[in-house]
């Protein structure tokens, strides 16, 4: 057994937590939407069509906010065939995933049934095939309260009262030559700073997100960061950040050491966002939106083989995740904490069906993948003051990286509940760690959580959700300090209880 001590720092702590870190996201995108979300005619749809097995398990995750409708979907897509009489909506091809939309769901509908969820919206627009007169004109669809065109439709469809989105993204991924209307910095630069403009002359207060690289491996990032930025600095408050993680060579070491790479991605935007600063002596920081964030490999396979503009949702994104899809999971989850401070937005992408903590059967139920549990710690537990764990541990090397500690840790003040939680991922695949633990004014360990035991490759599936944490015999404190044994390839969540 090797040996570690945590000692959580209370005097430097790292930045209060915004809750809209333990974010979502939603896209038109295979089965998303219909018969995952929205299926009309299944057992448990409530009266709006909305399936309520669903609905139990987004509320079961509480998660604070939800980006909607894309993604790449959203750079074709027009916001007006999703309002109004369903029956009177056209069919389009979208082009982004080559599948048929019906525009049965659009924004009054995904509103309504985020209303169910206790979620907010976060809204995109479309600046590939569109602009500025989408900007304006959504925006006041959504938040005027009357006696204009569109805010007088949106009465005439049903919603007396404005929806007040206050958190909005300029585009989605405009680096990608895969979008459509994929563009240059300076062009994506200059179009989203006027849509920001025309955006805060209607409400000052919103907060909008400017599109970074699409991922850290596009030949222009960081170019495309400061480009954009020279145009948007004073206009938009986030700066976003994609990037999906993959354990295709089957390098278990290696692949859950991908959070300290995600670490390395916040930290050079978060400079290059600084030198943007500097160069034009602003007094303001740009803060980053993680929008979209994920383990994304299994399914690729099959995507290549799904068929094209049919008629029904094909199965696309399904990837069916395994236990150390989960420990990675609960690694990038600490990562984000600890960057708190500049990181105050993040979007597991995506909720539901399509690379997603909860999966459904069209005419069956609606059950839980393994990251659904270290997701459900975070958003449960993970609320508060961000805390900094002094670390020493053993290390390790690997394809990607040397010196890995085997623990990776972060904490969490709630003064509301006067505890702090402390998580722990335990990299070792073959041996448990002896730990102590300090905490100055801790006086009771009242809850451990293990996530362990469970073979690597093991998944769960409809009617057989085998692999959950449990709850493990809470050792005893003595003068702020516990020590106990973690197990080996494992996620732990430490409930204390202070003075």
């Amino acid at each position: 057994m090797k040996n570690a001590t945590l000692r959580i720092n209370t005097t430097n702590p790292i930045a209060a937590i915004d809750p809209r870190l333990y974010g979502s996201f939603v896209e038109h995108l295979g089965r998303a939407i219909y018969s995952g979300l929205y299926q009309p005619g299944h057992p448990s749809a409530d009266a709006d069509g909305f399936r309520g097995d669903v609905l139990e398990l987004v509320r079961e995750l509480k998660v604070p906010v939800i980006r909607y409708p894309g993604g790449n979907f959203v750079s074709g897509y027009d916001w007006e065939d999703g309002i109004g009489p369903q029956n009177g909506r056209p069919v389009r091809l979208d082009l982004a995933w080559a599948t048929q939309e019906s525009n049965q769901v659009g924004l009054d509908e995904f509103h309504d049934w985020l209303d169910k969820t206790g979620a907010t919206l976060m809204y995109a627009i479309n600046l590939g095939t569109r602009g500025i007169d989408e900007a304006r004109n959504i925006i006041e669809y959504a938040n005027h309260p009357g006696g204009t065109y569109y805010s007088e439709l949106r009465k005439k469809h049903g919603r007396e009262q404005p929806y007040d989105i206050k958190l909005w993204c300029l585009g989605n991924e405009m680096d990608g030559p895969w979008q459509i209307g994929a563009k240059t910095a300076t062009e994506y630069g200059r179009l989203a700073a006027e849509c920001a403009k025309v955006m805060k002359m209607y409400d000052p207060d919103i907060e909008l997100v400017a599109c970074g690289s699409s991922h850290q491996g596009m030949p222009s990032f960081g170019d495309w960061e400061r480009e954009v930025l020279e145009h948007t600095y004073e206009h938009v408050e986030y700066l976003s950040l994609h990037s999906y993680y993959s354990n295709a060579e089957n390098d278990s070491p290696a692949y859950l050491a991908k959070n300290l790479a995600m670490d390395d991605f916040i930290k050079t935007v978060v400079a290059i966002c600084d030198e943007v600063k500097a160069k034009k002596g602003s007094q303001k920081d740009i803060m980053l939106s993680f929008d979209e964030w994920n383990v994304w490999y299994h399914s690729l396979g099959n995507d290549r083989n799904a068929p094209r503009f049919g008629p029904e949702p094909p199965p696309l994104l399904e990837d069916i995740y395994n236990f150390e899809d989960a420990l990675l999971v609960g690694g990038l989850l600490i990562t984000l904490i600890k960057n708190a401070d500049r990181v105050k937005i993040a979007c597991l992408a995506q909720l539901i069906n399509v690379i997603a903590p909860i999966m459904t059967e069209p005419d069956g139920g609606a059950w839980r993948q393994t990251i659904f549990y270290p997701f459900l710690h975070a958003t449960t537990y993970g609320q508060g003051m961000a805390l900094n764990v002094d670390v020493s541990c053993p290390a390790y090397d690997c394809k990607d990286r040397q010196g890995v500690p085997y623990l990776d840790s972060v904490a969490v003040y709630n003064a509301a509940k006067n505890e702090t939680t402390l998580f722990v991922l335990n990299r070792d695949l073959h041996t448990d760690m002896e730990t102590k633990i300090t905490l100055e004014g801790a006086t009771e360990l009242t809850q451990h959580i293990s996530y362990a035991g469970h073979d690597l490759k093991a998944t769960n599936g409809p009617g057989a959700e085998l692999i959950c944490p449990e709850n493990m015999p809470c050792a005893k404190m003595e003068d702020g300090t516990v020590t106990l044994s973690i197990a080996k390839a494992s996620w732990n969540v430490f409930r204390f209880r202070l003075s």
